[in-house]
């Protein structure tokens, strides 16, 4: 004797659990599909770097204290993509942000 399928009867207690599995299963998808959740909750900078030649620099980005970090982190995007934290307590990032924000002036 063959086995009925599953009614769509809001009832059906298998039915539900089935169907809020797939809902908790696209909503992590989603989720993990994100922005990584390191970037969103923490600060980015675990580790910084006293500095780094100018001319290996694209772009700084400087983050200030908020909720997600309680300190300043300073963020140069390398030209070859790599992102890397610098001190923002150093002298040569405090030359590096001086430079790329006279560089942003003049442009």
């Amino acid at each position: 004797m063959a086995r009925a399928a599953p009614s769509a009867d809001p009832r059906n207690p298998r039915l539900l659990r089935a169907a809020l599995l797939l809902l908790l299963l696209v909503a992590a998808g989603r989720r993990a599909a994100g922005a990584p959740l390191a970037n969103e909750l923490r600060c980015q900078c675990l580790q910084t770097l006293q500095g780094i030649h100018l001319k290996n620099i694209q772009s700084v980005e400087v983050k200030r204290p908020g909720p997600h970090c309680d300190r300043t982190e300073v963020i140069a995007t390398l030209r070859n993509g790599q992102k890397a934290c610098l001190n923002p307590a150093s002298p040569m990032a405090k030359k590096i942000i001086e430079k790329m924000l006279d560089r942003e002036s003049t442009n």
